[in-house]
C-alpha cells in the first residue's frame, strides 16, 4: 500500500503537471505520510503538517486544477514531503 501512497505524492511533482489526480486517494496518501486532514462542509479541505496549513478546494469531479496542484506542490516542498524523502 505504501507504494500507492508514494505514487500519489509523486504525481504532484510531475512535469508537465498532471491534472488526473483523485482527491480522495491523494488525501489518503497525505494522511499516510503524517498530514492532518480536516474536510469542511464548505468545499475546502485543510491540510496541516509541521505547523503549516494548506487549504485545498474540493471539486465536484474530484480532480484538481493545475494551479491548485502547483500550490500544493509548494506546500509539500515547504513541509519537506517530497518524493526523494518518501519511504
Amino acid at each position: 500500500m505504501s507504494h500507492r501512497h508514494k505514487s500519489k505524492i509523486e504525481k504532484i511533482f510531475e512535469h508537465p503537471v498532471s491534472v488526473n489526480i483523485d482527491v480522495k486517494r491523494l488525501i489518503s496518501a497525505l494522511e499516510h505520510y503524517g498530514c492532518e486532514v480536516e474536510v469542511s462542509s464548505h468545499g475546502k479541505t485543510k491540510i496541516t503538517k509541521n505547523g503549516e496549513e494548506f487549504s485545498l478546494p474540493m471539486t465536484h469531479g474530484h480532480d484538481l486544477t493545475k494551479d491548485v496542484i502547483v500550490s500544493l506542490r509548494h506546500f509539500l516542498e515547504k513541509v519537506d514531503l517530497v518524493p526523494a524523502n518518501l519511504e
